[in-house]
């Protein structure tokens, strides 16, 4: 049977998702994904979420049904019945929050509605101060907890006491008709001369995400005589930060900043080598596995559900994380020893294709659906 046949006789969900968040990173894209998925198959879907959101612009854009959320604390009572009372006029089956303001609210407002199921994902790995009031949030006010790591689901048995039925890990999907591997296209970068390795970054900019690792190991490199050139690519709050480095450790004429950028497939394709030096709070990360299904070559750190994915010496290399040094004896690794890379990006490519695509995460979530919502 086809994927469209096989589509066609799943249930036709009514799904709900909300997103307090106004930033944009790997979070978002699943929630977008999600949604997007799910009305490719025939379902009903709806994005919650603040109006002057990243993701709240691009829903409406690509056509996904929006619903505008103010999450102030004073409005809280009044959301709770507005929004119990929309859930139950568009029938919700699946109702499903990502972040700490939305749990809450709709947490309650679908306890109220009596929503079939509720199921709370969670995308990174965090302390609770006060996990008797946390689990209200994910326990009392949902179903079902998904996460994206093996790490974060072990973390979260530990804390709140759950079963395994309560809890499941499910990396996002990967469409595999976008990241597909190909010869780069030109003129992607400013500092990349022809012929010499590009080691780049891609990622939100953020504290944890660690650049200043990166910009380390790229100064190390840089000293020992490695010929490279070095790529930090995405938007976010940690910019003056990382300009900071970059001038502390006088890398301007070696590392490129790009900002956000749209077209990955084509920057993972240009890379030698992406490196993902997280120091704490990963899932499993996108980027990384859209780096697999480009067939790049992967180096991580040792943080959260990272070597769920970059396995060492099989998918890929692993480093102790704020180790620069290690860091850039695993790049210079990863270029040196091109048979050895070669080796892990074709286990990598495979192991995308087999277990971490698009559609098999929408048929694990449709199952998922299906075992509590009969």
């Amino acid at each position: 049977m086809n994927q469209s046949a096989k589509n066609a006789l799943k249930p036709r969900w009514r799904i709900a998702h909300s997103e307090a968040s106004i930033g944009w990173g790997g979070q978002e894209h699943r929630v977008l994904a999600e949604l997007a998925g799910f009305q490719r198959r025939g379902c009903k879907v709806w994005l919650l979420a603040p109006e002057n959101s990243r993701i709240f612009e691009l829903a409406k854009a690509t056509g996904i049904p929006v619903l505008a959320v103010n999450f102030s604390k004073l409005l809280l009572p009044f959301n709770i019945v507005r929004f119990a009372l929309w859930l139950r006029r568009n029938k919700i089956q699946v109702l499903n929050p990502h972040s700490s303001k939305d749990g809450w609210l709709f947490g309650l407002a679908g306890r109220l509605a009596r929503i079939p199921l509720i199921i709370r994902t969670r995308h990174i790995d965090v302390d609770y101060p006060n996990p008797t009031v946390s689990r209200h949030a994910f326990v009392t006010l949902a179903d079902h907890i998904l996460t994206t790591s093996d790490q974060i689901r072990k973390h979260f048995q530990q804390i709140f006491k759950l079963t395994g039925d309560r809890i499941s890990t499910l990396p996002t999907g990967i469409d595999l008709e976008r990241f597909i591997p190909g010869e780069p296209a030109p003129n992607l970068f400013a500092k990349a001369p022809p012929g010499v390795p590009l080691i780049g970054m891609i990622s939100v900019l953020r504290t944890w995400k660690g650049h200043e690792t990166f910009l380390e190991a790229a100064r190390i490199l840089t000293d020992a005589g490695f010929q490279a050139r070095y790529v930090i690519v995405g938007g976010g709050p940690g910019k003056q930060r990382i300009e900071r480095a970059i001038a502390t450790l006088k890398l301007g004429e070696m590392v490129e900043m790009t900002g956000h950028r749209e077209d990955i497939p084509d920057l993972l394709r240009a890379l030698s080598v992406l490196v993902i030096p997280s120091t704490h709070h990963e899932g499993v990360p996108q980027i990384g596995l859209q780096a697999l299904a480009t067939r790049t070559p992967v180096v991580g750190s040792d943080v959260g559900g990272i070597p769920e994915i970059i396995r060492p010496g099989e998918t890929g290399r692993i480093f102790p994380a704020m180790d620069a040094a290690a860091l850039a004896v695993a790049i210079s690794e990863t270029i040196e020893q091109k048979e050895l890379t070669q080796t892990m990006v074709e286990r990598g490519f495979l192991d995308v294709k087999a277990h971490h695509s698009l559609d098999t995460m929408l048929d694990s979530l449709d199952a998922l659906y299906s075992r509590y919502i009969n």
